[in-house]
């Protein structure tokens, strides 16, 4: 089914079944590849991309639902790697593996366009979907502290 899809600022035509999955059209059909499939059943939160700024999970999306703008994690800044909470994620140097890393900074932004100045409580509440298998959540939280200039 052909529709228009607005990712990154950047309108895609894509002609794909209206079920499929928006992690496999950004990734298969568009070609950006940062987002990650992690559980497919929105369990992970390696799959985190924003819809309009708020973050969702695009393995269990369906594409035929997408109504607003998508951003990936290659959008988030225009360097693909300036917005303060990539900057913070390096400076505190969160990633191991890195598997998670662009829902996880993608949750987190979504987070901190609502909450500009959140407590411990609140990041691990709103960061609890998103796992982490090497286990960094307490450099999670320093780096989203960090961007939101609350440490």
């Amino acid at each position: 089914m052909p529709m228009a899809l607005v990712v990154n600022g950047e309108r895609h035509e894509v002609d794909v079944p209206a079920e499929m999955p928006l992690l496999w059209v950004i990734r298969d059909v568009i070609g950006l590849t940062g987002t990650k499939y992690g559980c497919g059943i929105a369990q992970c939160g390696a799959c985190t991309v924003h819809i309009d700024g708020e973050a969702v999970r695009s393995c269990i999306t369906a594409v035929g639902d997408v109504t607003g703008k998508v951003t990936t994690i290659e959008g988030l800044s225009v360097s693909g790697s300036d917005h303060p909470l990539q900057r913070a994620w390096a400076e505190h140097n969160v990633p191991q593996c890195g598997y998670c890393q662009a829902g996880q900074i993608m949750q987190a932004a979504a987070f901190l366009a609502e909450t500009p100045k959140p407590t411990d409580e609140q990041i691990d509440q709103a960061m609890d979907g998103n796992i982490c298998r090497c286990g960094t959540y307490q450099r999670i939280r320093a780096a989203i502290k960090s961007a939101a200039g609350t440490i």
